[in-house]
């Protein structure tokens, strides 16, 4: 995609700038765990459902005020079946792939990911009703915020598709930092696999399953080991 010229290059700086305003100070919060643990799973998770949907109604009002529609941004209205079996089927390779990179980054002497802090880890029975939701809309959120707005004003600022790759993995990454080094590094590689889907598929769906089921084995199955 073509960077645009003048005018308009300079409005999708603007907007871009303004958009990370908002989104850098609560990556903050989560980069440095300062939330506190007796707020409860529950609650925290209100907090970050709401805050990722407005997020992402900003990123969609965004995208409406430049006459681009959703399928800019990878909603596209046709396929969602077969993107979602793909995007199960993909989750495979990447499972592996990270395991495996997180087996080398050990090896060079990384240490294991931080253990995620009490109040973003369902304790109890409702705790997991809660967590259903915010795997929803997590999933959803994210991948309409990094992948599918963000990614493409990079794209339209850049002209190159790899370096927005890049830059938007890159902050996805360290909106993860309480997870160490090496969890920062996995999300990285994580998140430049969504993007690369995106872009073959034009699609956010198999991005989206893919990132729910990550994020569903991270936060149900194995919240000690698996984290996105």
């Amino acid at each position: 995609m073509p960077a645009p010229e003048g005018r308009l290059r300079r409005a999708y700086l603007l907007e871009t700038a303004v958009y990370f305003l908002v989104l850098v100070p609560w990556m903050g919060f989560a980069t440095l765990g300062r939330q506190p643990d007796d707020l409860g799973f529950p609650l925290v998770a209100a907090v970050i459902v709401l805050h990722d949907v407005a997020l992402t109604a900003l990123a969609l009002y965004l995208v409406w005020r430049n006459g681009e529609g959703a399928a800019a941004v990878g909603w596209v209205r046709h396929g969602w079946g077969r993107e979602a079996v793909l995007g199960a089927a993909l989750f495979v390779p990447l499972f592996l792939g990270v395991a495996l990179l997180e087996t080398l980054l050990r090896a060079a002497g990384f240490a294991e990911p931080v253990k995620p802090p009490a109040y973003l880890l369902p304790q109890a029975g409702v705790d997991y009703a809660f967590a259903l939701v915010l795997l929803v809309v997590v999933a959803v959120a994210e991948e309409t915020v990094f992948r599918g707005y963000l990614l493409r004003r990079f794209m339209q600022l850049t002209g190159s598709a790899g370096a927005a790759v890049i830059v938007t993995s890159l902050v996805f990454a360290l909106g993860h930092g309480y997870q160490g080094p090496l969890g920062v590094i996995a999300v990285g590689a994580i998140g430049a696999t969504f993007a690369v889907v995106y872009l073959w598929r034009g699609s956010l769906v198999a991005p989206v399953v893919m990132h729910f089921i990550q994020n569903f084995l991270g936060l149900i199955v194995a919240p000690n080991v698996l984290q996105g």
